[in-house]
C-alpha cells in the first residue's frame, strides 16, 4: 500500500511537470454522461483554437504556428447513430464527474448485483427489456466485461490518439485499458482496444496472485468513407477470454461453526479448485451506399461465438458444495465439466433515408445459429427471419418522435415509441421475445432439462420530466412494467416459466444542487412496488439510493482541477438472487436476507491538463453500524475498507 501511494504522488507531480497546456474546465449537468448544449446535439462545438484560412478552410494551429491536437480533434461515434442518419461525434472524455467509479459495476451507477469483486458474475438490479427478441445463449453473467460490437467506438481523428488507463484497487484488484486510433487518411481511420483485469480473491486468497478473475480482451475497428462520400463502412473484431476461479460463497455457520461471515481474507469458502470461463468472439460489418441524395441502402453481417465452460474436481473437498446444493451427477461421478458453445450468424439488408424532417427505414434480417454441448445428442439449432422498420420526425433537436418495430416470424415482435421535448420524455415498448437457448435445453452434470416454454411478453412505459433552474435541476421519472410468462431459475435451480403476470411500478428522481458552482449534491432514488401473481419471481430492493456531495474547483491558477467528496449508496432489505457457478446463472432463494446497509466512500478526482487521477477510499463506515459489513449476494460480502487509485492519460500526437 505504501508503494502504491508513493507511485500515486510520483504520477501526480510528474504530470504537473510534463504538461504545459492549460485545460478548459467542463462541468456537465449530470454526472455520468456529458450532453451537448441545447440545440447542439449531433453537432460539434467550434474549437476556439481553430483559425479561418483563406477560402473558408480551417487549420489546427495556434499563434506559434504549432499544430494543436486534443479532445476537439479526436472524436468518436457509434454505429447506431450512423444507421439512424443522426451521426453525433463526441469529444474524448476528460471530465472529472464520476471518474472515481472506474470499474464496470461502479461505472453503471451501482445498478448491478455482482459477487463483490471486479470481474465476478453480475446481473442488473432492475428488469431490462432484452434488445434481441430472438434466441440468445442465456449465458449473460459476464456481459458487463465484454466490449460488444454494438457498443464499439469508431474514431474520427486528426492525429494518432492513445488512451492509457490504469486502476490499482486495494487487495490487488487491478485493471488496465489501452485504446489507440489514428487516421490513415482523412477518410479512413483504424484503431484497437486492449483491456485486462487481474483481481485477487477478496475471500480467502492463498497467495498474492491467487486471482478470482483473469480477463484478457482486445478489439480492432476501422471506418472508411469513399471520396465522393457515398459509401461508408464500419467494421470490428472483438475477443474476450474471461476466466474465474469460482468460490461458491462463504460457508454458512450452520454448516461449519468455525465459519465467520465477515472474516474477508480469512473467510471459509466452499470451492478452491473450480474454474469457469467465458470465451467470446465477434466479427461485425456495417456498410451503406447512397443511391441518390437522401436515400441509402445498407447491409449488416456479423458472426458471434460464445464458449462457456465450468470445471470442478469432485474428488476434492469441493464436492461438499455439490453434495449440499447440487447433489445429482448425470454425466460424470468424479468431475463436473460443463461446456456449451453458442454460435450465431446474422445478415441484414435494408434501405433508409430522409424526406425533410422525416427519417424512414425498412429491413429484412436472417439469423441462424446453434447451441452445442458434448452432452447433446444433436446441436440445438434455430433459424429466424425478421421484418422491421423505423420512423423519426424532427422539428428541431429538442422536439422529436421516434417509432420502430420488428416482427420475428412467427409469434415474436417488438414495438417501441419515443417522444422527446424540452420538458418531457416518454417511451412505450411492447414486446414478445423468445426464452434463451440455455433455458430451453441444458445438459450439465448437476442439472438437465428440455423445455417447451412459451414466448415472454412485456409492456413498458417510461416517463421523465426535465426541470432545470439556475442552481438546481430535477428529473422525476417513472417506469411501469408488466411481464407475463417470465422464464427464470427457481429455488431448485431449474429453469421455470411463470403462469401469471408481474407488475412493477418504479417511481424515482435524479437531482443536482450547487452552491456557487463549487459545492454540489447529486442524488438519485428509486422505489419499487411489485404486484401480480408472479411478482415473487423478481427480487428488486424496495429502495435503491445513490447520493454524492463534493467540492469541485480549479486551483493554482487553473493548472489543477480537483473534485473531492463523499459518496453513499443504499439498497433496501431483499432476498436477493443467489448464484450457481456451475450453470453461471442467478436463481431464486428465500433463506438469506441481504439486509439494508448504507455504504459510504471518500473520493478525490484531479485533472492536470488532460491527465486525470483518482483516489477512492471504500467503505469508510465499516464496523460503525449494527452489522460489521454488508452483502451484495447471499454469502458474498461487499468490499471492506480499501484504497483504490487510478490514472487516465490521453496522448493526441
Amino acid at each position: 500500500m505504501r508503494f502504491k501511494i508513493a507511485v500515486f504522488f510520483v504520477l501526480v507531480f510528474g504530470a504537473i511537470e510534463a504538461f504545459a497546456q492549460n485545460p478548459v474546465p467542463i462541468r456537465p449537468l449530470q454526472g455520468q454522461q456529458r450532453q451537448a448544449p441545447p440545440g447542439m446535439q449531433g453537432q460539434q462545438q467550434q474549437d476556439p483554437d481553430r483559425q479561418i484560412e483563406e477560402g473558408g478552410r480551417r487549420k489546427l494551429i495556434d499563434d506559434s504556428t504549432k499544430m494543436v491536437f486534443g479532445p476537439k480533434t479526436t472524436l468518436y461515434f457509434f454505429e447506431k447513430d450512423v444507421r439512424k442518419n443522426r451521426i453525433q461525434k463526441y469529444e474524448i472524455d476528460t471530465i472529472l464527474n464520476n471518474f472515481h467509479n472506474y470499474e464496470p459495476v461502479a461505472k453503471s451507477g451501482w445498478m448491478y448485483q455482482d459477487l463483490g469483486n471486479i470481474g465476478s458474475a453480475a446481473m442488473p438490479i432492475f428488469y431490462q427489456v432484452p434488445k434481441m427478441i430472438g434466441t440468445t445463449s442465456g449465458f449473460h453473467a459476464y456481459d458487463l466485461y465484454f466490449n460488444a460490437s454494438d457498443s464499439m467506438k469508431y474514431y474520427d481523428t486528426k492525429s494518432p490518439y492513445t488512451q492509457m488507463n490504469a486502476f490499482w484497487g486495494g487487495g490487488n484488484r487491478n485493471m488496465l485499458d489501452l485504446a489507440f486510433a489514428r487516421n490513415v487518411n482523412p477518410r479512413w481511420n483504424v484503431g484497437f482496444n486492449l483491456n485486462t483485469i487481474r483481481a485477487r480473491k477478496t475471500l480467502n486468497p492463498s497467495a498474492r496472485d491467487d486471482n478470482l478473475t483473469d480477463n484478457n480482451s482486445y478489439s480492432f475497428h476501422t471506418n472508411y468513407k469513399s471520396e465522393n462520400e457515398k459509401y461508408f463502412l464500419l467494421a470490428n473484431f472483438s475477443r474476450m477470454k474471461h476466466k474465474v476461479n469460482e468460490q461458491g460463497g462463504i460457508i454458512p455457520p450452520e454448516f461449519d461453526e468455525n465459519s465467520i461471515l465477515f472474516a474477508y481474507e480469512d473467510a471459509k469458502v466452499w470451492l478452491r479448485n473450480a474454474r469457469a470461463s467465458d470465451l467470446r468472439q465477434e466479427v461485425h460489418l456495417y456498410h451503406e451506399y447512397e443511391l441518390v441524395k437522401g436515400w441509402q441502402v445498407y447491409h449488416i453481417f456479423d458472426r458471434k461465438k460464445q464458449e462457456v465452460s465450468f470445471f470442478a474436481n469432485l474428488n476434492t473437498a469441493d464436492s461438499l458444495f455439490f453434495v449440499n446444493f447440487n447433489p445429482d451427477r448425470f454425466n460424470n461421478q468424479d468431475t463436473t465439466r460443463n461446456l456449451n458453445t453458442f454460435t450465431v450468424w446474422r445478415n441484414e439488408a435494408g434501405f433508409k433515408g430522409d424526406i425533410g424532417p422525416l427519417y424512414y427505414n425498412a429491413f429484412v434480417r436472417f439469423r441462424t445459429g446453434s447451441m452445442r454441448s458434448p452432452s447433446f445428442e444433436a446441436p440445438n439449432r434455430f433459424n429466424e427471419l425478421f421484418l422491421g422498420g423505423a420512423l423519426r420526425g424532427e422539428i428541431n433537436e429538442q422536439w422529436r418522435f421516434e417509432a420502430e418495430g420488428e416482427y420475428l416470424l412467427p409469434g415474436a415482435f417488438r414495438l417501441q415509441g419515443l417522444f422527446i421535448s424540452p420538458w418531457l420524455e416518454a417511451s412505450y415498448t411492447k414486446a414478445i421475445y423468445k426464452p434463451t437457448s440455455m433455458q430451453m435445453m441444458y445438459f450439465g452434470n448437476h442439472h438437465q432439462w428440455t423445455n417447451n416454454f412459451s414466448n415472454i411478453g412485456v409492456d413498458q412505459v417510461k416517463g421523465l420530466m426535465k426541470l432545470d433552474f439556475k442552481s438546481w435541476a430535477l428529473r422525476p421519472n417513472v417506469t411501469i412494467n408488466r411481464v407475463n410468462n417470465f422464464v427464470f431459475f427457481n429455488e431448485a435451480q431449474q429453469a421455470a416459466q411463470a403462469s401469471g403476470d408481474a407488475f412493477m411500478l418504479i417511481p424515482g428522481f435524479k437531482s443536482i444542487f450547487n452552491i456557487r458552482q463549487k459545492f454540489f449534491w447529486e442524488s438519485e432514488a428509486y422505489y419499487t412496488i411489485l404486484s401480480g401473481s408472479s411478482a415473487e419471481n423478481f427480487r428488486i430492493p424496495d429502495w435503491v439510493i445513490n447520493s454524492r456531495i463534493y467540492y469541485d474547483s480549479p486551483l493554482f491558477n487553473e493548472n489543477l482541477f480537483i473534485q473531492i467528496g463523499l459518496e453513499g449508496r443504499y439498497r433496501g432489505d431483499n432476498f436477493a438472487m443467489n448464484y450457481n457457478p456451475a450453470m453461471q446463472q442467478f436463481f431464486l432463494q428465500n433463506d438469506f436476507n441481504v439486509f439494508a446497509y448504507p455504504v459510504i466512500d471518500f473520493f478525490l478526482n484531479a485533472r492536470i491538463n488532460r491527465t486525470r487521477i483518482l483516489l477512492r477510499f471504500n467503505h469508510l463506515n465499516i464496523n460503525m453500524l449494527e452489522q460489521p459489513g454488508y452483502f451484495v449476494t447471499p454469502f458474498y460480502t461487499g468490499l471492506r475498507r480499501v484504497l483504490d487509485i487510478g490514472i487516465s492519460w490521453p496522448l493526441f500526437d
